[in-house]
């Protein structure tokens, strides 16, 4: 009997130290704990007692929402030349075989191939013409510059700037793309010969140039430069 009284008392003490002591150690819960940390619940957008958006959240490119339409890949082409004309029908062959390409930005690379190409071939200058034309245009150009060099003459020639240019015809050739352009340009050029004597052009008149000059390139080829391919004066 002694030991149950005493062994009784002993652990009964013993419990309600423990339990004391544990409470002082682990606090009492109030109901304002914070929720256990969840590494893997997904950032907000914002704080939602400020309203201010989280510094760390990155707000990524969403795609199309179900349901919406994908862009009409041929808009750009829709807005310069009318559904089922030949243009329209040659320039969306294009893009069917060259994803990558866009009529207006077309356009600006042309013009300003079209002022390089110019005033490379009044100066001379093969190595510009050589990454700009094809192997036959190039041919022909570089015959004309040697002429012209043979003979003692000098081109002397100021790009003004291009009034209009549009694209008038689009075909694929194969793998070959081929556009066309309607080029209308300003120019001051005179050829002088040998003694410096004006035998064509005018140095100090502003002429009209127009042209119709075809570029392409081959669309199965990484390269994405596009080449002169031919050119046309026009009256």
């Amino acid at each position: 009997m002694g030991f149950f009284d005493f062994g009784t008392i002993f652990f009964l003490v013993a419990a309600v130290v423990i339990f004391f002591q544990l409470r002082n150690v682990l606090g009492r819960r109030t109901g304002n704990e914070k929720p256990p940390f969840d590494p893997y619940r997904t950032a907000r957008a914002g704080d939602a007692d400020s309203g201010k958006a989280a510094d760390n959240v990155v707000s990524l490119p969403r795609k199309n929402p179900a349901g919406e339409p994908a862009p009409d890949p041929y808009a750009a082409i829709d807005a310069i030349a009318k559904a089922d004309t030949d243009l329209n029908k040659g320039l969306r062959a294009v893009k069917d075989n060259d994803a990558a390409f866009d009529p207006k930005g077309f356009v600006d690379g042309a013009k300003m191939a079209y002022e390089m190409i110019v005033m490379a071939y009044a100066e001379g200058d093969r190595k510009t013409l050589k990454n700009l034309l094809s192997r036959e245009v190039y041919d022909g150009f570089v015959a004309a510059i040697a002429d012209r060099e043979g003979k003692g003459e000098k081109v002397q020639s100021s790009f003004v700037g291009i009034d209009k240019a549009d694209i008038v015809a689009a075909e694929m050739k194969g793998g070959e793309a081929h556009v066309t352009l309607r080029i209308v340009s300003e120019l001051i050029s005179a050829t002088l010969d040998k003694a410096g004597t004006v035998i064509d052009g005018d140095p100090e008149t502003v002429a009209e140039v127009k042209d119709v000059w075809t570029f392409a390139r081959d669309t199965r080829s990484r390269d994405p430069n596009w080449k002169l391919v031919a050119t046309e004066a026009e009256d």
